[in-house]
């Protein structure tokens, strides 16, 4: 958002007249249109790159993402800054058929190996995550 906006934090956000911008049917926009936001608008781009050039040509008032990128662009752009804490969590998930016990049984041992390992940790420090938590 702008540095100079008198929004800051999230809850801040959800007024009449505050645009945000997001990237059409991403998990954000689905969290966002699902009941969360009641008075703001959603104005919604084709991609996450659209959603930030739309922000900063329309001047809108937030712009909703993917926490990393948009530190980067932040740190990038000193006339804009992101907002403390998050608004939603994306959590990740693995899956098997039912029936399928050994499966299960095995690949809970397996993510539970790629954590314990730090495996995990590091590929998100590899990749710019640096803030992501690692379930326990």
């Amino acid at each position: 958002m702008p540095a100079n906006s008198p929004l800051q934090k999230n809850e801040d956000v959800d007024r009449e007249g505050v645009r945000i911008s997001v990237s059409r049917g991403s998990a954000y926009d689905l969290f966002l249109s699902r009941g969360v936001i009641k008075r703001a608008t959603l104005v919604r781009a084709p991609s996450p790159p659209a959603s930030v050039e739309l922000f900063v040509h329309d001047k809108l008032e937030a712009l909703a993402g993917v926490k990393q990128p948009l530190v980067a662009f932040a740190a990038a752009h000193p006339k804009y800054r992101v907002l403390p804490g998050r608004f939603m969590v994306i959590e990740q998930a693995l899956a098997v058929p039912r029936g399928r016990p050994l499966a299960a049984r095995y690949l809970n041992n397996f993510i539970d190996e790629l954590k314990a390992s730090g495996f995990v940790a590091a590929a998100l420090e590899k990749s710019g995550q640096r803030d992501a938590a690692v379930a326990p």
